[in-house]
């Protein structure tokens, strides 16, 4: 008995899915160049306006390098409207124009680093990230791809 209704299950379930294609690349979705760095961050909604002056002076001058070296081609801060507790309120997003923007080069590298220190000091930046302990928590971080479905 148990075998029969496997088995009628499993036909039926065949049947439902017999017209359901699986998702082909380039022809059901298409991956959009490049890739998202994404970062939540739950920020203590008392601090909210503290953390985005500090990232305004300390995160968006080393952007804005990225992106006048074309490692970067956008960046943006989304803030969540309500709070839950152990969810991030804020997110940090950050385009890379693709995955070799990723792979090290040490020249280069260590040309930005010096760069960013000139619009922002070592020192000052390590203070800034002192205080945002004291109320942000990372959440998440990944790397996401964007993908265009098919019409």
């Amino acid at each position: 008995m148990i075998r029969l209704r496997l088995s009628v299950l499993a036909a039926a379930a065949a049947l439902l899915f017999a017209g359901t294609a699986p998702a082909q690349m380039h022809t059901t979705y298409a991956p959009e160049k490049g890739i998202w760095n994404v970062t939540g961050i739950e920020v203590d909604p008392n601090h909210i306006d503290d953390y985005l002056a500090g990232l305004r002076r300390t995160q968006a001058p080393g952007m804005d390098v990225l992106k006048k070296r074309g490692l970067i081609d956008a960046y943006r801060i989304r803030l969540r409207n309500g709070y839950v507790k152990g969810s991030p309120n804020v997110m940090i997003e950050t385009h890379f124009t693709s995955f070799a923007a990723l792979a090290p080069d040490k020249a280069r590298d260590q040309a930005i680093e010096k760069e960013i220190y000139a619009s922002v000091p070592k020192e000052e930046g390590d203070k800034a990230v002192a205080g945002y302990e004291k109320y942000r928590t990372f959440v998440d971080d990944a790397y996401w791809t964007e993908v265009t479905l098919a019409k």
